[in-house]
C-alpha cells in the first residue's frame, strides 16, 4: 500500500523503473526486517539496495507493508 507521497513517486516512474521497484518490493515483503531502521522514525524502516530505496512500516502483524517513500534511479 503507498501512501503520499510515495503514491504520486511510482506513477512518475517509468516502466524500468517500475520494474526495480517491484523487485525490491519482493524481495521486502520476504524479510521485512532485512530493512534498518530509519534514522529518524523508529517505526519506519528503510530500505536501500540496487538503485532503489523505499521507506516503509509494516502493520502490527507484518502481513501489510505502508510504504511511505520511494526512489529508483
Amino acid at each position: 500500500m503507498f501512501i503520499e507521497p510515495a503514491e504520486t513517486q511510482v506513477r512518475a516512474l517509468s516502466i524500468a523503473q517500475a520494474a526495480m521497484l517491484d523487485g525490491t518490493l519482493n524481495a521486502i515483503a520476504a524479510d521485512p526486517d532485512a530493512a534498518k531502521p530509519h534514522a529518524t522514525a523508529s517505526a519506519l524502516r528503510d530500505y536501500d539496495f540496487g538503485g532503489v530505496r523505499v521507506i516503509f512500516y509494516a502493520t502490527a502483524l507484518g502481513s501489510i507493508l505502508i510504504v511511505t517513500y520511494v526512489e529508483v534511479d
